[in-house]
Formats: structure tokens, C-alpha cells, sequence
């Protein structure tokens, strides 16, 4: 079994491509699901509580919207939410990767849009970036309801398209329309395909 990642950053529109992905049947796990799946944890409900304040928590749930204001404005309080959420993402995510490689997947894509920035890309096999330009990237935000200062603010925390494109086994460019990226998803199948075939028998 391969361990794909997808990763680009915000409104390139990777969870889009991981979605056609699996709907042509290739399991896919979002980390950005599993991080929130986490955060209801009550151990890390308990942990957010006691690093942060019992603001942070509402009807015995991690407030999500204050969490994210501290998460792109304050670096030291990022760090210190990141381990707590990050560890348990960590292990739920390889029991989840083992699931897969029990019920013989030749292949799982691993959405994660900090794939390169927490060095996860190290542990997979190959790695696709999801690539746009910066103002077909900054106009999708827009329309959906996204201010400026909001994209630039989180846009710093990610490592710049440009960087990621050299680091990656695959790039898959989502400039045009929904049928361009249906052509793009097609052909990006066959490389998978590809993988998968030479891939070592373990």
C-alpha cells in the first residue's frame, strides 16, 4: 500500500481534488476532519481548558472560533494548541492508515494542508500539490465570503505554492474550469495507478 498526500494551501482547492479521489474510489482521510474530530476529545477538551482558560470552552466543547483568532495571531499560544491537537491527529491517523492496509488498499491519499510545515510529507510516499495562482486563489476566497485581511493573515503560516511545488512528486494545476480539473483528475489516476503497480511488495 502507497500513502499519497495532498496538500496546497488555502482555496487551492485540495479537498475538492481529494473529494473527486474518492469518489473514484480511493480512501481518502482529511485532517483537518480528524483535527476537529479531535478537538471534541475530552482529554483535549481538558487540556485546551487548562493551557487557555475556561473561555476556550463552551458546553463542555472546545470553542472552535476562538481557538482559530489565537491559532493565526499569536505564534507562542499557536505552538502551544498545536501540541495538544497534533499528537493525537498523529496516532488516529496511522490506526485509521492501518484500518486501510488490513482491508488491502493499494492506495490512501492523506489530505493535510500543512503537510510540508509539520514534516508528516517524510512518513508518506509521494506527494501531490494542488497548485493555483495567487489571484484565482485570493478571487475563490472572496466568493466564499472570505475578507482579505483574514487571507492574509493565515496565508504566511503556509509554506508559499512556489516551495511546494519542488518538493512534490506530482502537481496538479486547478487554474480552469470544473472540466479542466476533471481532465487533471484523470490523469493524475493513472500516475496513482502507476505508484501503486511499482510500489515494493511488503
Amino acid at each position: 500500500m502507497i500513502l499519497i498526500g495532498i496538500t496546497g494551501i488555502i482555496g487551492s482547492g485540495k479537498t475538492t481534488v481529494s473529494k473527486m479521489l474518492s469518489q473514484e474510489g480511493i480512501p481518502v482521510i482529511d485532517l483537518d476532519m480528524l483535527g476537529k474530530e479531535v478537538t471534541d476529545y475530552e482529554d483535549v477538551v481538558r487540556d485546551i481548558q487548562g493551557a487557555f482558560g475556561e473561555e476556550y470552552v463552551v458546553d463542555k466543547k472546545a470553542n472552535i472560533a476562538k481557538l482559530r483568532e489565537i491559532a493565526f495571531i499569536d505564534t507562542e499560544k499557536r505552538k502551544k494548541l498545536e501540541a495538544i491537537i497534533h499528537p493525537r491527529v498523529r496516532d488516529e491517523l496511522w490506526k485509521r492508515v492501518e484500518r486501510y492496509r488490513l482491508k488491502g488498499a493499494p492506495s490512501v491519499v492523506i489530505d493535510a494542508p500543512l503537510l510540508y510545515e509539520t514534516g508528516l510529507y517524510k512518513k508518506l510516499d509521494k506527494v501531490v500539490v494542488v497548485s493555483v495562482d495567487m489571484d484565482t486563489i485570493k478571487e475563490r476566497l472572496r466568493l466564499r465570503g472570505m475578507d482579505e485581511e483574514d487571507v492574509n493573515r493565515r496565508l504566511p503560516h503556509q509554506i508559499p505554492l512556489t516551495e511546494k511545488e519542488k518538493m512534490a512528486d506530482y502537481v496538479l494545476y486547478n487554474n480552469g474550469s470544473e472540466e479542466d480539473l476533471t481532465k487533471e483528475i484523470k490523469a493524475l489516476l493513472l500516475r496513482i495507478k502507476e505508484w501503486e503497480v511499482s510500489a515494493p511488495c511488503i
